[in-house]
């Protein structure tokens, strides 16, 4: 590892904490400094745009760290008659009144640039670019592993122990097995596992997806706007039964592998989606899954750190996840595939 930067290395670092400071209004990027809300939802909006994902969901700054759900939805019908001549019209309250608060977490994304990378990275023109690029792009994918992983947030966080990032913050999954818990399905004929194959609980995934869907409020089922994000292991089970059958056809083949297998489920468009359980089925809409942040929590500072011969990033912000109506929410979990 490099002891200190080259020359062209200090230029080129010299350069990104310029453009740092220019982007964010500041004077000096070597010091702790607060991100204007404004700029916050455009660094989030960067932060969005590196995930397909997080373009199909909530992620939305708020104001408090703890609050109303920002899109409690209509839980039931609000269409009626009413006999004026005897009773008054009432609107219904139709939004869901339980468990509709959010509260945010602080969270860290901290980066270390070692200075062989910079020396590496100098010769690029648009080094500032390629860097800022590469660290919204990995907080982008830590937001969505946190939120189909998170178990808790924890004070101090153990990468080491929870390679998922399972304790800094207690993403959508575990949030549903707390709040609703008869909404999800761990165990079928056999504790601990729900078998899926000729002889298991489910004969296939198509049976599986509509059996998590049964699940969801049946006021909330049919609206037209569930999907269904599949996990990896149960996708490639039945992409190679496909493949058994028809692999040998040129045209099958060329749909298997083009992913269009993945189409529909039980009735629902079906997703993969990155650092979902591979042995999973949720049943949901994308907007009843939210990110919110707090807009003027977020803070940011560079320097240079030669006793670790390397440039440390800084960021932090107050973050949390949201199921918007829990009603609207199924998972199937502990999918083993039997033959």
């Amino acid at each position: 590892m490099a002891r200190s930067l080259s020359a062209y290395g200090a230029k080129m670092y010299a350069e990104m904490q310029l453009a740092i400071a220019e982007t964010y209004g500041v004077p000096l990027s070597s010091k702790m400094f607060s991100v204007e809300p404004s700029i916050a939802q455009e660094l989030n909006d960067a932060i969005t745009a590196k995930a397909d994902f997080l373009q199909r969901i909530n992620v939305i700054p708020v104001t408090e760290i703890k609050g109303e759900k920002v899109f409690i939805g209509v839980s039931g019908p609000v269409t009626g008659r009413t006999n004026t001549k005897t009773t008054d019209r009432e609107a219904k309250d139709a939004s869901e009144l339980d468990n509709s608060t959010y509260e945010l977490s602080s969270t860290e994304s901290d980066v270390g640039l070692p200075y062989a990378k910079i020396d590496a990275w100098a010769k690029f023109p648009d080094f500032h670019q390629r860097y800022s690029a590469a660290v919204q792009k990995q907080i982008a994918l830590d937001r969505i592993m946190v939120g189909f992983h998170g178990l808790k947030a924890a004070a101090q966080t153990d990468i080491e122990a929870y390679p998922m990032l399972q304790d800094v913050n207690k993403g959508w999954l575990q949030q549903l097995r707390e709040q609703a818990p008869q909404q999800v399905l761990k165990e079928g004929k056999e504790a601990g596992k729900v078998t899926l194959g000729p002889d298991g609980d489910y004969a296939n995934l198509d049976a599986l997806v509509h059996d998590t869907k049964q699940m969801v409020d049946e006021r909330l089922r049919d609206g037209g706007d569930l999907i269904a994000i599949i996990g990896t292991d149960l996708l490639a089970a039945d992409k190679a039964k496909l493949y058994a059958k028809q692999g040998d056809v040129p045209t099958e083949k060329e749909r298997i592998e083009d992913a269009q297998v993945i189409a529909t489920y039980g009735g629902l468009p079906s997703f993969s989606v990155p650092f979902f359980p591979v042995n999973g089925v949720l049943v949901t809409s994308w907007d009843n899954l939210s990110i919110y942040f707090q807009d003027s929590s977020w803070r940011k500072q560079t320097v240079d750190n030669p006793k670790r011969s390397r440039v440390e990033d800084y960021n932090s912000r107050n973050e949390g996840y949201v199921i918007e109506q829990l009603e609207k929410i199924a998972l199937t979990e502990n999918v083993e595939l039997v033959k």
